[in-house]
């Protein structure tokens, strides 16, 4: 079972909070590293009307199949500095003290689709104040006071809504979510955060999925800054997600070698970049060398030229050899050439008599027409014949 911590045990000032609830400190949630929370977040289940068919043991044996990934270097390897900075608690942050407490809300930060009882203990103090922030953008992240809160500062972030078909920018979008969070919590000289289930089902974001996200992304951003940050709350509100954090926590914040290596085989194929975020391979921007060739290249210019004749040097065309491929080059004419060859066609279209021309029949004698240029020039001819009057011509029954 997952242990409660008892309520008014501590409180801020010696007093407890403007709604009555006491606050709690950090010493009472219960650490993610400490030896005596391995049975606390066991994973029997702790609702018995939660049948829970989809979530596998990550830590019980690997199947046959499984087994050959063994072998493999964990992505996430045992890091005990980081395991001490990771907590877990069944509740609301607001009633932890803590430096900041986060609120998943929407881009106008209004109280109707912010978390649930956030503005009712903060107070009316935080309602105004998200009115003069300026909203906030999907993945983004903005930080207010807590006002009536025991924690100082609220960060609200804005979460992405789910669509199947566009999985891949709904989860980086959501990891956005929780990197702006932490980044916002560092650039105002903050420790401690609170963090709440971001996902929202209103948001139609399916819960599994997302906690890989979250708890992946807290994992990559402490690996790169544990110095700056003490301590991160994992914050659940119901058995549904209390039980799936703790089977997804020992898969990214193993405690010790068993974990990591039957992390291995049940971890997801895809873990991200170094960030946490998903990357797509098509996407990826690919930079190939410049093809070489076994001349040697002089990049000093010759003797004897002044300096203003250097960058004419530099500039021209067979300085740049060495680095252009000639098949691909090939494939592009040279423009000065293909110019003197329309000159060329031009002047000899010119040369002696064009008696179509003089006929009124356009320049037969031009260069050779394509398809469509035919079919215009043709259908240009029908309809000026069509328009002409031979009224006159027929009259004198000459033809």
């Amino acid at each position: 079972m997952y242990q409660c911590v008892p309520a008014a045990v501590t409180t801020r000032g010696g007093s407890p909070t403007d709604n009555g609830d006491s606050v709690v400190t950090l010493d009472q949630v219960p650490r993610w590293s400490d030896a005596d929370s391995r049975s606390s977040f066991g994973y029997d289940n702790e609702d018995p009307s939660f049948t829970n068919p989809f979530f596998p043991d990550p830590l019980t044996s690997p199947s046959e199949g499984e087994s050959s990934r063994c072998g493999m270097v964990s992505s996430f390897p045992v890091d005990h500095e980081i395991n001490s900075k990771i907590y877990l608690w069944r509740g609301h942050p607001w009633n932890l003290e803590v430096d900041a407490v986060v609120n998943s809300t929407n881009e106008l930060l209004d109280e109707a689709h912010s978390s649930p009882g956030l503005h009712a203990a903060a107070g009316p103090g935080l309602a105004e104040e998200c009115t003069t922030v300026g909203g906030c953008r999907t993945g983004e992240a903005k930080v207010t006071n807590a006002y009536d809160l025991p924690a100082r500062r609220v960060i609200h972030t804005v979460g992405p809504k789910y669509a199947v078909k566009y999985h891949t920018a709904a989860e980086n979008a959501l990891s956005q979510c929780y990197r702006s969070c932490l980044e916002l919590l560092i650039e105002n000289g903050l420790q401690s955060i609170a963090m709440g289930c971001i996902y929202t089902e209103s948001k139609s974001y399916p819960r599994e999925p997302a906690t890989h996200v979250a708890i992946r992304t807290i994992r990559r951003f402490l690996e790169k800054q544990k110095n700056k940050i003490a301590a991160v709350v994992f914050c659940t509100t119901t058995s549904t997600d209390t039980e799936i954090y703790k089977r997804l926590l020992p898969l990214y914040f193993p405690r010790d070698k068993h974990e990591e290596e039957v992390a291995i085989s049940k971890l997801p194929a895809d873990v991200g970049d170094e960030n946490g975020e998903t990357i797509i391979d098509e996407r990826k921007i690919r930079i190939k060398p410049l093809p070489k060739k076994n001349i040697p290249i002089t990049l000093q210019p010759p003797a004897g030229l002044s300096v203003s004749d250097v960058g004419l040097v530099r500039r021209n065309s067979s300085y740049l050899d060495f680095y252009l491929d000639p098949a691909f080059m090939s494939l592009i004419k040279d423009p000065d050439q293909r110019r003197k060859e329309q000159w060329e066609k031009t002047a000899q279209s010119q040369r002696g008599w064009n008696y179509a021309k003089m006929l009124g029949f356009g320049d037969l004698g031009g260069p050779i027409l394509s398809a469509a240029e035919e079919y215009s020039l043709h259908s240009r001819y029908l309809a000026k014949a069509k328009s002409l009057n031979l009224s006159e011509i027929e009259e004198m029954k000459i033809v």
